[in-house]
């Protein structure tokens, strides 16, 4: 198949195949970087000499730098354009793979996680600033969702190919395979990946500017509201990550192979509902789809904590974390797309925000699920519904309550997605 001469791309215009599959890639370029060594973390463990909390920090250090690295990449891309960004950005994950795989300790394991994560950042950024610079309208939020249903299938292949690649290689043999990936991707990006943001449309200025553009987003109380309520749904997803092995197996008696299929099947829903709510946004409504999203985070979160509480048999707890997964995956296209639609001119540092919010606020949700220790599932529920209570306040105060007046270019790339979108 040949690849497609995509330049300086109008919004609107109908995107090739292959450039489609590259943006698909850079979206699970860092998700997968986080999950594929798992199933070798205790092994690491042992060839390293580490306490288990000193190895558990490898992924931290990993997830610290996936939200600190979109917030220098998307600002970056606004100036300088998409590519060059990301050209350095594999590149620099190339090596910072090969860094894992060689270091003689966990501290330099560490370190050298972090600037996996900085590099794995910017193709997290790049693949949604590139899409708001390629698509507009109905046809954005679709893009959105396809990101949403790839994050979902990131979340089953990750350990699943971390697990099939651990029977054949030890952990270091692992970032061998994350530092080749990181090549096919970097001759992909070389091939297919031309510039997405014209230089007529790059912001100007230096770190000043930036910072204005900051400011700028963030007085925005329909941007800052979206921003806050995926930060909110995603700290919810992160705590059903973290707790839900403890919860199923140790509480419930799953086995790993019975576990696996729960989590499957969520991370199926998840697919499901995010590509349904990219669907149901374009042709109904994004605040509608936004409202019907976090209704069912929030009941999802209220299900797994009545469960808790009431000691209810296993299908209670599955069906709860099941509408609760599928809830997050329905609420997180219409609010990418509501908090990126206004801004195509700063669209990789608006990205920027979105991806720092992901992390920063679902980061700390992950260990508060564990304070009551292994035998209850009572911190999940707690957490679930605490953090989408606050989506849901944040929904209404900012984004239910206030409507937005599009601007004279929005207006335009919602006309030209109309003319141009396929049938």
């Amino acid at each position: 198949m040949s690849s497609p001469q995509i330049t300086e791309a109008p919004r609107g215009r109908r995107v090739g195949r292959a450039l489609a599959v590259v943006l698909a890639l850079l979206t699970v370029f860092g998700p997968i970087s986080m999950d594929l060594y798992l199933p070798a973390l205790p092994a690491l463990t042992a060839d390293l000499g580490a306490a288990t909390s000193t190895a558990q920090l490898t992924v931290t250090a990993c997830l610290l730098g996936l939200a600190l690295g979109q917030v220098v990449a998307g600002p970056l891309s606004d100036r300088l354009g998409r590519r060059r960004p990301l050209l350095v950005g594999v590149a620099a994950y190339i090596v910072t793979a090969i860094l894992c795989a060689l270091s003689p300790g966990v501290e330099t394991l560490i370190a050298a996680r972090f600037l996996q994560g900085l590099a794995g950042a910017v193709g997290i950024v790049i693949a949604q600033a590139a899409g708001r610079d390629l698509y507009a309208g109905k046809r954005l939020v679709r893009y959105y969702g396809r990101l949403t249903v790839i994050g979902g299938l990131a979340a089953i292949i990750g350990p699943v190919l971390g697990g099939q690649l651990a029977a054949v290689a030890d952990w270091r043999g692992l970032f061998l395979f994350l530092s080749a990936a990181g090549a096919a991707i970097l001759v992909a990006v070389l091939v297919v990946f031309r510039e997405t943001l014209p230089r007529p449309e790059r912001t100007a200025g230096e770190f000043r500017q930036t910072g204005r553009d900051f400011r700028r987003l963030l007085s925005d109380r329909v941007f800052l509201g979206a921003v806050l309520v995926v930060g909110f749904v995603y700290a919810a997803l992160f705590a059903y990550l973290s707790g839900a092995t403890y919860v199923l197996q140790g509480i419930y008696g799953l086995s790993p192979q019975g576990y696996s299929y729960a989590f499957g099947l969520n991370s199926l829903g998840f697919m499901a509902f995010g590509f349904a709510a990219g669907r149901l946004s374009g042709r109904w409504s994004e605040r509608g789809t936004l409202a019907i999203g976090l209704t069912m985070s929030l009941a999802g979160a209220a299900g797994v904590l009545v469960t808790a509480l009431a000691q209810l048999p296993l299908p209670a707890m599955v069906v709860s974390l099941f509408v609760l997964v599928g809830g997050v995956a329905s609420a997180t296209p219409p609010a990418t797309s509501l908090a990126l639609a206004g801004y195509p001119d700063i669209a990789g540092t608006a990205s920027s925000l979105l991806g720092l919010a992901q992390f920063a606020l679902g980061g700390p949700a992950a260990p508060l699920v564990g304070l009551g220790g292994a035998g209850t599932a009572v911190p999940l529920g707690l957490v679930a519904v605490a953090a989408t209570g606050l989506a849901a306040v944040v929904h209404a105060v900012t984004i239910r309550r206030r409507t937005r007046v599009p601007s004279r270019e929005t207006a335009r790339d919602e006309q030209r997605d109309r003319v141009t979108a396929s049938p």
